[in-house]
């Protein structure tokens, strides 16, 4: 009881408030708490007993021990209902929600000025359109005028997979690079009538070399099997000879006049879509209109007999950096 009395007086010189039936530890510990030197070397000695009890692995170990005691006192609020956040509250606290343009205010300032002429809900003929398109160009260089179809057809099916060409009466606007792929005589005769390459052994070398400098490409039925190796370099961007886009051709001299002329070929993406450039802005709204009719004569023309569905579903006009315009169905 000798230091029971001891920290009775220590905790009096304190000016402690504390009872007389409280016990030697709770004596100590307002007494530790009182004195920063003793508190700390309190401390210091729960931490080395802790320690003394602590093993380096297994259910002993100071991890498992707080992960235990972590576990504990989650069940303890579980079971109190407590759904308070834990820890710093401040830290928990939501930010301001986040503000959500529309798809049009995330637009340059050049495209929102001119989106203003179009009303929002509305379908135009054809003539009306395009000359909208070419009114709402919104940027400075002579951009395409393109045509987007979105068709009822699957693609998966061999019959309702559409590819077909069509000769644009005023061209494409663009300068169409042909290459013809043929003996020597037809080569000479595709010269001629525009081609920009032609032959058979310098051809050859250019394609080893990786050299793909034309638009179009252009092969006679013969020629077609040495091409064979070739497949994976130009087959991946589109300039293998087709007979179906008529770019496999006994006649290369009138292939290679319909190419230049403005004969493009078009067909169905995977999500039963075409997409076609018509030509150019500066065409002015006659000839882009010329241009769409034989497109859409041409598209119709390819129309699956086995579809029961609907042929196209919607049709939009728009330029390369223009906003999209809705167009009336040209060809059910």
């Amino acid at each position: 009881m000798a230091k029971k009395a001891e920290l009775i007086e220590e905790a009096a010189k304190l000016k402690l408030d504390v009872s007389p039936k409280a016990t030697i530890a709770d004596l100590e510990a307002a007494i530790a708490a009182a004195k920063p030197e003793k508190r700390e070397k309190v401390e210091k000695e729960i931490v080395a007993e802790r320690k003394s009890e602590v093993a380096k692995s297994g259910k002993r170990s100071e991890k498992a021990i707080e992960d235990t005691e972590a576990k504990a006192e989650k069940e303890a609020r579980k079971e109190a209902g407590d759904t308070s956040a834990q820890g710093d509250a401040e830290s928990h606290k939501k930010g301001a929600a986040p503000k959500i343009r529309s798809k049009l205010e995330r637009r340059g300032k050049n495209y929102r000025k001119v989106a203003e002429k179009l009303e929002v809900g509305k379908v135009y003929n054809l003539s009306e359109a395009i000359a909208l398109a070419v009114e709402t160009n919104p940027v400075k260089f002579d951009a395409s005028v393109e045509v987007h179809v979105r068709l009822g057809v699957d693609p998966r099916q061999a019959d309702q997979n559409i590819r077909a060409t069509v000769a644009l009466p005023n061209g494409t606007g663009k300068n169409i690079r042909v290459a013809v792929f043929a003996p020597e005589a037809d080569a000479a005769k595709a010269k001629k009538a525009g081609a920009d390459i032609a032959g058979d052994e310098t051809f050859t070398k250019q394609l080893e070399k990786g050299e793909l400098n034309f638009d179009v490409l252009i092969a006679t039925p013969a020629y077609m099997p040495k091409l064979g190796k070739f497949a994976r370099v130009l087959g991946p961007k589109g300039l293998m000879p087709n007979p179906k886009s008529g770019t496999v051709a006994a006649d290369v001299a009138k292939a290679v006049t319909e190419a230049k002329a403005g004969k493009v070929e078009y067909r169905v993406d995977k999500q039963a879509t075409v997409h076609l450039s018509i030509g150019k802005v500066s065409f002015g709204t006659k000839k882009l209109e010329e241009n769409a009719a034989a497109f859409f004569a041409s598209l119709q023309s390819q129309k699956p007999s086995s579809l029961k569905a609907n042929y196209v579903k919607s049709t939009a006009i728009t330029t390369t950096m223009g906003p999209g315009i809705k167009v009336e169905n040209q060809t059910n």
